[in-house]
């Protein structure tokens, strides 16, 4: 039997683990397209507007040891969150080791896919090239179509995605709103504060935020230790625990969460909180409506701004697919078994299209190791993929463990998912 041609899409931190374990598993014919010049996605930074959603100052939010992939470790010396250089020299470092470069085919830009006879899946670049394969991994993250919020009104000051954010020396002397709370906006403000004239951040609802590190230790290793607790004990120790670590969020003229800690992706941050008890970083509700430069929020308060940063997350994009194929640019729900497999088209996976609690990384590199068990043979894939894919997003660890939005799509909790992909996987 002739062995499979297999494509990967994109060479990020997934597309590059993809490849790694497609070719450990003993496949030759394995061809990466790429279409920046080397490897990293949204972590190879640049100081204008591209692919790249790091800016100068980024950090991981997940500390080093949750953040490696299963069989390669982070250097030593690498702090406990390392920077975004660290980071693309760790990647570089992982495709170095297990040869992954020559499998791709860099400045490469897919321009269509569409599924043929067979399950196969013709692959037609922006040459004009096309290329049929067997198995298709998609690996092109979900972190470079900007969502854009529907504001109420028109700004007529500067307005910018966080996307577009690189450094904070554009917003020197400047009043700046940033909407959204994540960890992006979260960033954004407390890097904008440092020179801004004024910085504010609107939330449309409560947020936890969280300090990177409970009693000295990175706060997300603690997490081992609490999952083999019962799930009750659980949730009354990590709400101790940032009782402990924050106090109450009314004392920073936040909102008290009324939703538990588990049911929204995490905001890591250390340094918002003491903005905000500086008066550096000014807490606002949801914006109710904006003319010109004045923008008056929910609980009635004005102010005018310079800068609108719109911290606002992003759309779940696939270009190369025709929208009538696929198109989850706006889904509240996703149907995929363990998030990558898709119930009608068992030779199509998608490699981290997930949003952790934890670390993209780990994920999508055993992820990568079911698939290349699946394409081998080794693992069968379930005959009812459209069942159990219907259940998974109706499941609670999925559907309603975490608050309705297009941002919890495709959210997962890290350690229970990552036991239920490697139950898959042969010993």
């Amino acid at each position: 039997m002739n062995e499979p041609r297999i494509c990967v899409i994109g060479a990020g931190c997934s597309g590059i683990t993809a490849v790694k374990n497609l070719v450990e598993a003993g496949f030759e014919h394995v061809v990466c397209f790429e279409k920046s010049n080397d490897i990293g996605g949204n972590w190879r930074y640049s100081p204008k507007e591209s692919h790249s959603s790091v800016c100068e100052t980024t950090h991981i939010i997940s500390s080093k040891s949750m953040s490696e992939y299963l069989d390669f470790p982070m250097p030593d010396d690498y702090p406990d969150y390392p920077s975004h250089e660290q980071v693309l020299a760790y990647f570089e470092a992982y495709a170095e080791h297990f040869g992954v470069k020559k499998y791709i085919r860099f400045n490469t830009v897919v321009a269509s896919v569409e599924k043929i006879e067979g399950e196969k899946w013709r692959v037609t670049l922006a040459s004009g090239e096309s290329e049929t394969f067997e198995y298709l991994l998609v690996a092109n993250g979900h972190h470079s179509v900007p969502r854009w919020p529907d504001l109420p009104g028109k700004f007529t000051g500067e307005s910018l995605h966080s996307h577009s954010y690189k450094t904070n020396q554009p917003f020197d002397g400047k009043r700046v709103l940033i909407i959204g709370a994540g960890n992006s906006g979260c960033d954004c403000a407390v890097e904008i504060s440092r020179v801004a004239t004024s910085t504010a951040i609107s939330m449309r609802r409560p947020y936890y935020i969280i300090p990177k590190f409970l009693m000295g230790k990175p706060t997300d290793t603690f997490n081992g230790l609490m999952l083999k607790l019962p799930k009750f004990i659980r949730k009354v120790l990590i709400n101790i625990s940032l009782r402990l670590q924050v106090g109450d969020f009314k004392d920073y003229g936040l909102e008290r969460p009324d939703y538990p800690i588990t049911n929204c992706h995490p905001v890591l941050n250390s340094e918002l909180l003491y903005k905000i008890r500086h008066g550096k970083v000014r807490p606002r509700r949801g914006i109710q409506l904006i003319d010109g430069r004045t923008v008056v929020f929910e609980d009635g308060k004005k102010e005018d701004f310079d800068v609108i940063v719109a911290a606002t997350g992003y759309k779940i994009s696939f270009p190369f697919f025709d929208k009538n194929f696929l198109d989850w640019e706006d889904a509240e729900r996703i149907p995929l078994y363990l998030r990558m497999i898709h119930p009608q088209h068992p030779t199509l996976f998608f490699i981290g299209l997930l949003q952790p609690q934890g670390c993209v990384w780990p994920l999508s590199d055993i992820q990568s190791k079911l698939v290349a068990n699946i394409i081998a043979g080794k693992t069968r894939l379930p005959s009812n993929l459209e069942q159990l894919a219907e259940a998974e997003a109706e499941a609670a660890e999925i559907a309603r463990e975490f608050l309705a939005a297009k941002r919890h799509s495709v959210e997962v909790h890290f350690g229970p998912f990552f036991k239920k992909i490697q139950r898959h996987i042969p010993a």
